[in-house]
C-alpha cells in the first residue's frame, strides 16, 4: 500500500531524516518505534506532505497501480487514500462532533445519502460516538477525541491512517480501547502505520515493526519476532519488551 525509499528531509540546514526506508502492506498494521526525537513524527509528516522530501521516493498503490507521490501537495495526497492523525489530534473544540466529522465530508460526498453512509461506517468503527453527536469537541474526554480524530479521518475513505501517537496522555483503559480500534481499522482492510511510544502495545497489535534511532531505521521484523528480541528493544529503544510504559 506504501513505500518509502531512501527518505531524506532536513530542517532548514539540520539533516534529520538519513535514508529512511519502510513499507506498509494493503490492510497492515505497522509500528515505527523509537526514543522521543528519533525522527518518527517527522517520517509521518513527510509521508503526508507536510515537511518536503529533499531526497527519496514516496509510492502509494491506487487503483491505477503505484503512484508517486513525492511531490504533491498534502490535501492531493489525502485525495488519494492517505489519511493522517497528528500527535495532537487538532480536533476542532468548538465544532459539535458532528461538525468534526462533516470537515471535508460535503467535498468527498456531496449528496446527503453518501454523506449518511460515510457517517455510517464511522459509527460502526466508533459506535459510541453517535451518542455524542451534538456535544462540542472540547468537552470530550481524551479518548473520546481520539476517537473522533480517527473516525474524521475514517468517513474519508483512506487506503492508509498514519496515526501519530494515539496513547498519548489516555488512562490505560482507553488506551487499550484506542489500540483495539486499531486492530478493527485492520481487519476493515485500512492500512495503519503507527508511531507509539509504548513499544509493547504497538507490536502487540501490529504485524510488522520498524525501529528507529537518530533519523535512521536501524532494526526491523515481525512484531512477534521484535517482541521475542528483547536485547535489540533495550539497545534501540532503552527499554525491554515487557516494558509496558514504552521508549523514554
Amino acid at each position: 500500500m506504501l513505500r518509502v525509499s531512501d527518505l531524506h528531509v532536513f530542517y532548514g540546514a539540520s539533516h534529520v531524516l538519513w535514508g529512511v526506508s519502510l513499507e506498509v502492506g494493503a490492510g497492515a498494521v505497522v509500528a515505527l518505534l523509537g526514543r522521543n526525537g528519533a525522527g518518527k513524527s517527522t517520517t509521518l509528516k513527510a509521508i503526508i506532505g507536510l515537511v518536503p522530501a529533499r531526497g527519496g521516493r514516496l509510492e502509494l498503490l491506487t487503483p491505477g497501480g503505484w503512484r508517486d507521490v513525492t511531490h504533491l501537495p498534502p490535501w492531493e495526497r489525502a485525495a488519494l487514500g492517505i489519511g493522517y492523525v497528528p500527535e495532537e489530534r487538532r480536533i476542532f473544540p468548538h465544532l459539535s462532533v458532528r461538525e468534526n466529522l462533516r470537515v471535508g465530508l460535503d467535498r468527498l460526498a456531496p449528496t446527503p445519502r453518501a454523506r449518511q453512509q460515510a457517517l455510517a461506517r464511522a459509527f460502526d468503527l466508533f459506535p459510541a460516538l453517535a451518542d455524542l453527536l451534538d456535544r462540542p469537541g472540547r468537552v470530550l474526554s481524551g479518548g473520546q477525541q481520539q476517537m473522533l480524530a480517527l473516525a474524521r479521518v475514517l468517513v474519508l475513505e483512506p487506503r492508509i491512517i498514519l496515526l501519530d501517537e494515539p496513547s498519548q496522555g489516555l488512562s490505560p483503559l482507553l488506551a487499550d480501547a484506542v489500540m483495539e480500534a486499531v486492530t478493527r481499522l485492520g481487519r476493515a482492510g485500512i492500512a495503519v502505520l503507527l508511531v507509539e511510544q509504548n513499544a509493547l502495545a504497538a507490536l502487540e497489535v501490529a504485524e510488522h515493526g520498524y525501529l528507529m534511532d537518530k533519523g535512521t531505521i536501524h532494526h526491523s521484523g515481525t512484531a512477534a519476532a521484535l517482541l521475542a528480541d528483547q536485547a535489540t528493544l533495550e539497545r534501540i529503544l532503552g527499554v525491554a519488551a515487557g516494558d509496558v510504559g514504552g521508549a523514554p
